[in-house]
C-alpha cells in the first residue's frame, strides 16, 4: 500500500515495550513519527533507535511523539530497549498488519537475494492524523535529524 501526503494515516493500536497500547486516534493533537525497522538489536536498527532516542527532547518540544515498530515480540523489544537504554516506545506488530497499512512490508532485495519483509520506512503524521511525510527505504545515517527538522517545520 502506498501512503499519500495529506490523506488520513491508517489507524493502529499496538502494544509497546512499556506495556502500554498506543493508538493513533488517541494521539490526536500531537504529531507522530512512526518508524518501522526490520529487527531489534541489529546494527542499522540499533543506530536508528539510538538516534531517535538522542533527539527525544527535541521531538517533545516539537509536540511530536516518536514510536518505533517492528515484528519483534514485546520480550525482544524490552531486551533491545534495556540493552541500549532506548527512550522511545517500541511497538510490536507480529502479524505485520500495521507494516502493511503503512507500506513498510513487501518485496526487498538484500545482497542480491529477494525476500518479503520489513522495508525500513518512517512516516510523519500531523496533529490531525494526516500523513505529512513518508521516507521509504530509509538510510539510517542522519535520518532522525531529517525527520526532526520536518516535524519542527510542521509547527512553523
Amino acid at each position: 500500500m502506498s501512503l499519500e501526503i495529506g490523506h488520513q494515516a491508517p489507524g493502529f493500536k499496538l502494544l509497546a515495550d512499556d506495556e502500554e497500547h498506543y493508538e493513533l486516534s488517541a494521539l490526536r493533537g500531537k504529531q507522530v513519527v512512526l518508524f518501522f525497522y526490520p529487527k531489534a538489536s541489529t546494527p542499522g536498527c540499533t543506530t536508528e533507535s539510538i538516534d531517535f532516542t538522542e533527539r527525544k527532547a527535541a521531538f517533545n518540544a516539537a509536540n511530536t511523539v516518536v514510536l518505533g515498530c517492528s515484528r519483534d515480540s514485546i520480550q525482544a523489544q524490552c531486551r533491545f530497549r534495556d540493552k541500549y537504554d532506548l527512550a522511545v516506545p517500541l511497538l510490536s506488530d507480529p502479524d505485520h498488519e500495521t507494516h502493511e497499512a503503512y507500506g513498510a512490508w513487501g518485496m526487498k532485495k538484500m545482497y542480491g537475494r529477494e525476500s518479503i519483509g520489513c522495508i525500513r520506512t518512517t512516516v510523519l503524521i500531523d496533529s490531525k492524523g494526516r500523513v505529512a511525510e513518508v521516507w521509504s527505504k530509509v538510510r539510517v545515517k542522519e535520518h532522525a535529524q531529517k525527520v526532526l527538522e520536518a516535524a519542527e517545520a510542521l509547527n512553523a
